[in-house]
């Protein structure tokens, strides 16, 4: 569930721009002008359920709404973080389809040891590694940690790249090893 880092006002006034702390997608926009336009999106449509939303646009880290010109920004705003809040995480939604596929460890069958291991590998990639994936359109998401193999999986842009098997990987685990001196890092 994404949490509302900021919200902050646009060029447009009947525009604003909810900045979360969690991705909703992964380098892939999502546009729609009508209700109808959002059938089959969940987050979409909730927001068109909300009187006076006329679009909503998001990708990755923040969403835009629209209305018409005729609501209250601040009941709105209030009314519009419900939905949003509720929405998955792109990080919640890989996981589950990867569980699904059975190739990703549950938090709950990994160590206090392990789990505090992934949380100082996942800082660090957030803040040295994915925001250069998500600005060329990707991502990356840790499958899991097996010994001293990191588990990772090249989303969007970058899961068809050349370069990310190769150079990426080998800066991915240039950086971990800082943390970890054995870690071996096993795109999948």
């Amino acid at each position: 569930m994404p949490k509302i880092a900021e919200i902050e006002p646009t060029p447009n006034p009947n525009a604003m721009k909810f900045v979360l702390r969690e991705p909703l997608t992964w380098g892939i926009s999502r546009s729609y002008e009508s209700a109808d336009q959002a059938n089959g999106d969940a987050l979409a449509a909730a927001l068109f359920d909300i009187e006076h939303v006329t679009s909503v646009f998001y990708v990755d880290h923040w969403i835009t709404v629209t209305q018409d010109g005729v609501a209250d920004w601040q009941e709105l705003m209030r009314k519009l973080a419900v939905p949003i809040r509720e929405a998955p995480a792109a990080d919640a939604q890989s996981a589950e389809l990867a569980q699904q596929a059975g190739t990703v460890m549950s938090a709950e069958s990994l160590s206090d040891a392990d789990k505090e291991r992934l949380d100082k590998i996942n800082a660090i990639l957030d803040e040295q590694v994915r925001p250069y994936l998500q600005g060329d359109g990707g991502d990356l998401f840790v499958m899991g940690l097996d010994g001293n193999k990191l588990l990772v999986h090249y989303q969007g842009a970058c899961g068809s790249c050349p370069s990310s098997i190769s150079g990426t990987l080998a800066g991915i685990e240039s950086l971990v090893r800082q943390i970890e001196p054995d870690m071996e890092v096993v795109a999948v």
